[in-house]
């Protein structure tokens, strides 16, 4: 799910999970879906008070209706994995205007949810609006139904890696927050997200958001036809390393398009992995970075990661089309 700007960078985010140094895993776990704050603040994953602290999980309500006649993914009605499609996502004139019609669509809703980051405001609230904002133009915001996902959208606060459901948790002064959204738009999904800072931050959880920021538009700055995609996760290292901060590695970028995710698994960390990309192709970056730890806590809702010891991390992903 991530950005989507007018020379066609489309926004998306994405549930893609990968195991660390094992490629076979890594595949198998990029088929779950979805790819999506920042490190320690004070008091986070510390002794003294660091548990109150946490995020805790909050009061789910139920998905929300979409209306018959909206065209629906293929996986909405099973509300199962997909299986992980190993084709990559090349599109011709159509399907390119395709492509960027929902990815500026998500980045009109992304923009409308980020408004809503204010202290007070509960994440399910966000959910609604979001859900709201998309059926009504006639599409499907794709998290819905996805592997069982029960939410509209993904809001990642704090120590949320990724994946985060959105709840009855009223958004804090100090928090950040990601918000991903993908919307499913006449056949082609649009996916974007970026973090958002409630009221008055830790000085360390805004160098994490700019950090993540700058990596991501250094990644992006490196991609044209025939560059290896395991260039994208040197360069993120890269800048990563200059600000002293950790790449998360269980979660990756992917191929987008008709399907939610497809191939090419994009690496967000030095790889020697094959691959190169094509002209008129279509695929997201979405590095994640911790200011500490970047081993993921999955929580028992199956969806939610947050960082094993409590630190910040932020996210920042787009959708990228190849041209000549």
């Amino acid at each position: 799910m991530e950005r989507f700007q007018r020379g066609l960078r489309l926004q998306r985010s994405v549930r893609v999970k990968c195991t660390v140094g094992k490629p076979a895993d890594l595949w198998i776990q990029a088929k779950r879906g979805f790819s999506e704050l920042m490190s320690r603040k004070k008091g986070f994953g510390e002794n003294n008070g660091g548990k109150n602290n946490r995020l805790q999980p909050g009061t789910i309500s139920p998905p929300l209706p979409v209306p018959a006649h909206i065209q629906r993914p293929p996986y909405a009605a099973s509300k199962e994995n997909p299986p992980w499609d190993d084709n990559y996502q090349v599109h011709g004139k159509q399907g390119i205007e395709k492509m960027r019609n929902s990815g500026k669509f998500a980045a009109e809703v992304l923009e409308m949810a980020g408004k809503m980051a204010k202290p007070g405001v509960t994440t399910d609230a966000i959910d609604k609006a979001v859900h709201q904002m998309i059926v009504e133009r006639g599409a499907y915001p794709s998290p819905l139904g996805y592997g069982g996902f029960p939410k509209s959208v993904c809001t990642s606060i704090n120590e949320c890696i990724c994946h985060g459901i959105p709840d009855s948790r009223e958004l804090r002064d100090g928090d950040i927050v990601n918000v991903d959204v993908t919307v499913f738009l006449d056949g082609y999904h649009g996916d974007t997200s970026r973090m958002f800072l409630v009221g008055d931050v830790t000085p360390e959880a805004k160098r994490l958001c700019e950090a993540t920021k700058e990596s991501l538009d250094a990644s992006i700055a490196i991609c044209a036809p025939g560059v290896p995609f395991n260039m994208i996760g040197h360069t993120i290292q890269k800048v990563a390393n200059s600000h002293r901060l950790n790449v998360v590695r269980t979660f990756v970028g992917h191929g987008v398009g008709q399907v939610f995710h497809s191939e090419p698994v994009v690496l967000h960390y030095p790889n020697q992995e094959p691959g190169k990309m094509q002209v008129g192709q279509t695929f997201t970056i979405e590095p994640m970075l911790t200011l500490g730890s970047v081993k993921p806590k999955i929580w028992n809702d199956n969806w939610t990661a947050v960082t094993a010891d409590g630190s910040l991390s932020a996210q920042w992903e787009h959708t990228l089309l190849i041209t000549e």
